[in-house]
């Protein structure tokens, strides 16, 4: 069951969900949702380092991935067929019963920005500074401010408590990430070495 903004209060209030830093209820909490804001730190993709990307080898990713800090009151630029790794200003952390799902926002999604490409599940236990996929689909640049709401959360109840919670898996990649994290494709049981 998906929480109403009454629930999610709630499990504000009561520790099930925490938001740091906590949010401006007035202007980030939907009917359903809670807005988070873009940070100022993007991961740009170095094309000309490699090229192609193989799934089964380990690759540096700060050979693979650029950090750019974008100061506040600036913009980051997203060009036409860009995809590009940013983060939240939230930290997020979900109780043991608890999952949330990230989707993005229709004023930027009608201007052709997505921003998750597929990772919009978010386990219970999780906990972490959320990871954007951020994608311009469309045919002119855009500029994204940090400080910006940039996608929504909506959050449900699981119907008990997860066996396994994120954090206490022994295959999380990303539990703790503080910006936005690369990809560890690498460490997939596909891929890793027995």
């Amino acid at each position: 069951m998906f929480l109403s903004d009454k629930d999610i209060i709630k499990y504000i209030d009561n520790g099930k969900i925490r938001i740091s830093p906590m949010p401006d209820l007035e202007t980030q909490l939907g009917s359903c949702s809670i807005d988070f804001r873009l940070s100022n730190t993007f991961r740009v993709f170095e094309h000309s380092k490699y090229p192609y990307i193989d799934l089964s080898a380990e690759i540096d990713a700060d050979d693979l991935m650029r950090r750019v800090d974008v100061p506040d009151g600036d913009a980051f630029t997203m060009q036409p067929g860009e995809f590009v790794l940013a983060a939240t200003q939230e930290k997020l952390e979900l109780a043991d019963d608890v999952m949330a799902r990230l989707e993005g926002r229709s004023s930027l999604g009608r201007l052709g920005i997505i921003v998750h490409s597929t990772a919009g599940l978010f386990d219970p236990g999780w906990v972490g500074i959320p990871t954007l996929e951020l994608g311009n689909l469309g045919r002119m640049p855009v500029k994204l401010y940090p400080g910006m709401r940039i996608c929504a959360f909506t959050f449900a109840q699981l119907s008990s408590p997860a066996r396994v919670p994120y954090q206490l898996k022994p295959a999380n990649k990303y539990a703790g990430q503080d910006g936005p994290e690369t990809s560890r494709f690498a460490k997939d049981v596909e891929f890793s070495e027995e």
